[in-house]
């Protein structure tokens, strides 16, 4: 007898499934081509009327440019819907006066993160790249003021304004005081 759990990842690599065959326009027919896999069975898959076997899954790994671990890690459980204070990672750089706490942390079945930032009147933060280029960033005041500087422009920033770009080369963060300041970060991943 299977389990939920198992019948619930099933519905999730089938939805996954179907998922990479519209991005790509392919029907049944085309990928059934491409894959060597019948028609029939990839629709059964798609549907999660059946599991793929580990055979069929490497196949459509093949034509679709990822290995069966990528694919596998795409279709992990759901993250928590709800992320309760206690559960939030809270990092400090006393050194330069830096809170971070990850509000909605990143999890590999979605590309945006929340983090609260704080940074104490005078700190000072240059980053030299984005961990990923062309990462997209919203930063919104909560409290205080703040100074960022991307791709050689200053912005200054008061309570309740909200800078919005995509990072491609090194950014500083700089709280000018005489308060310090709050900030939510939104990261949407490329």
């Amino acid at each position: 007898m299977r389990s939920e759990l198992a019948d619930a990842v099933d519905a999730r690599l089938a939805a996954r499934l179907a998922e990479l065959r519209a991005e790509r326009g392919w029907s049944l027919d085309d990928l059934a081509d491409r894959s060597g896999v019948s028609r029939s069975t990839l629709s059964r898959a798609e549907r999660a009327e059946i599991s793929p076997t580990a055979s069929i899954l490497n196949r459509l790994c093949g034509v679709y440019g990822r290995t069966m671990s990528q694919l596998l890690s795409e279709v992990e459980a759901e993250p928590a819907q709800v992320v309760r204070t206690a559960d939030q990672t809270v990092w400090e750089d006393a050194d330069s006066g830096f809170v971070r706490r990850s509000v909605s942390p990143p999890h590999s079945g979605l590309r945006g993160e929340l983090v609260e930032g704080r940074l104490a009147p005078g700190a000072d933060i240059a980053y030299d790249r984005p961990p990923v280029p062309g990462l997209e960033q919203h930063i919104w005041i909560l409290e205080g003021a703040l100074e960022v500087t991307a791709q050689d422009v200053r912005h200054r920033l008061a309570t309740g304004d909200c800078l919005r770009l995509r990072v491609w080369g090194p950014t500083r963060f700089r709280c000018p005081g005489p308060e310090a300041a709050r900030y939510a970060l939104v990261v949407v991943l490329p």
